[in-house]
């Protein structure tokens, strides 16, 4: 009977996921207020006051130190559920050195030196839990629904290209938990 010899993780995958992760409780009280822990210490709120519903996502930033760290939450409800999740540091992005920076090393980044990072475009919108998972989605096209409720997309590759090219095109923020959903036209 042939063995298949186990998967080791490579050096990378090891060096992105601690082999304890902070711990952080938080508990809601009867006044909405947030009592927070990691690691069993008390994690004390901002010196503007106490940590809320409304500050989730400052709460979140503050104990990830801006998602450099990965954390294990678990949020008590007053009704007694609990909701446990990890939260996932950011990879680093390394910057990329201007072209006239005398601080860059000549030879090194030789294969993009000439490449142009895109233009970013920011769209914002209110109506979100804080911290929450946002979905973003760029509008190709439109269709309408038949009269059974059902609606059909087929969707062309270069019609992505031209809506974020032109700026035609449409983006669409979606909250996965409030629901919110927001349609702006690209800028």
């Amino acid at each position: 009977m042939p063995s298949k010899k186990p998967r080791h993780p490579s050096r990378r995958e090891l060096s992105e996921t601690p082999v304890v992760l902070p711990h952080v409780i938080i508990t809601v009280t009867e006044a909405g207020a947030l009592d927070v822990t990691v690691d069993g210490t008390a994690f004390p709120p901002p010196e503007s006051g106490a940590w809320t519903r409304s500050t989730f996502g400052p709460l979140l930033d503050a104990i990830t130190a801006d998602r450099t760290i990965t954390v294990r939450i678990e949020v008590h409800e007053t009704d007694g559920s609990v909701f446990t999740d990890i939260i996932h540091a950011r990879r680093p992005t390394r910057p990329t050195p201007a072209k006239n920076d005398p601080e860059a090393q000549p030879g090194k980044h030789t294969k993009n030196k000439d490449r142009q990072l895109p233009p970013l475009i920011e769209v914002t919108a209110e109506g979100f839990v804080p911290g929450e998972d946002t979905a973003v989605a760029v509008v190709a096209s439109h269709t309408d629904a038949t009269g059974t409720g059902h609606a059909r997309a087929l969707l062309d590759t270069a019609q992505f290209k031209s809506a974020l090219r032109d700026g035609t095109g449409e983006v669409i923020l979606f909250g996965r938990v409030s629901g919110t959903t927001v349609v702006r036209q690209l800028p």
